[in-house]
């Protein structure tokens, strides 16, 4: 049997490289992901507080007064806890909504280098805030009532989508005074201008009223003057037939006659 001889001092040298790079990697792994975390938690929320929620939890959680003889909290009526948590789901709707239409934006943003990783980070936090919320509405109706869980989101789309529809006809009922005083104003504008623009169209009609009289004069001159030509014309020409000499023909057929009477005598 070969026996191996293994020098120990001398591999000393490169494990001690790889466990000084090894630490040296988990440290700064471990540094730069607390540090992430911490720039994560101070960053501002994408939405502002959820009202809604904060009051659905009080009225959950209701305690008692201070001043109250009574130790046992007071029991909130279940419809008010139901309406509480609709409210709350109808909030989550709109906050849905905005995170949809914003994200394809806020990709194509990041991806063209025009907003920084921050603002993908608060909007990703957000998006998982809200799946976090779902899972919890869900799980809070199905407690108040079994299996309305299923359906309730579908309830507060319908009123999410009327509420919607509630505000876009207010801010167009708003608007209709402002959009009646100003169509009234320029009904002024338009009936003083007319008023005013009225008698300089008369001035300048008044100069083109004398040639107009002598161009109809003319043309009835030249109505009037062609009939009385034609029977001025008629007896030129019976003047001229009667100044022509007669035919030979009549004038040789007289005297032949004569001649033939002469001898029937």
């Amino acid at each position: 049997m070969v026996s191996l001889s293994v020098d120990w001092q001398g591999l000393i040298l490169p494990v001690a490289y790889l466990l000084v790079l090894g630490g040296t990697f988990a440290a700064f792994s471990t540094i730069y992901r607390r540090r992430k975390a911490v720039q994560s938690a101070n960053l501002s929320p994408w939405f502002p507080p959820h009202l809604q929620r904060n009051v659905y939890l009080s009225l959950l959680h209701m305690e008692p007064e201070a001043g109250s003889s009574s130790e046992k909290p007071t029991k909130v009526p279940d419809p008010i806890l139901r309406a509480a948590l609709l409210r709350r789901a109808v909030e989550d709707i709109h906050r849905i909504i905005q995170i949809r239409t914003g994200k394809q934006a806020c990709q194509s943003l990041l991806q063209r280098g025009s907003v920084g990783d921050d603002l993908w980070q608060r909007f990703l936090r957000a998006e998982k805030e809200m799946e976090d919320e779902l899972r919890d509405v869900v799980m809070e109706a199905n407690a108040l009532v079994p299996n309305w869980g299923q359906i309730i989101f579908q309830t507060a789309n319908a009123i999410a989508a009327n509420e919607m529809l509630r505000t876009k006809l207010d801010a167009v009922q708003d608007k209709a005074a402002a959009e009646k005083a100003w169509w009234e104003k320029r009904k002024a504008t338009l009936g003083e201008v007319a008023t005013t623009s009225a008698p300089v169209t008369e001035e300048k009609t008044a100069p083109s009223s004398p040639t107009a009289t002598s161009k109809t004069s003319e043309d009835d001159t030249v109505l009037v003057d062609t009939p009385a030509a034609a029977p001025a014309a008629a007896p030129a020409a019976a003047a001229a037939d009667a100044a022509r000499p007669s035919t030979p023909a009549a004038t040789t057929s007289t005297p032949s006659g004569k001649k033939k009477k002469g001898g029937k005598k």
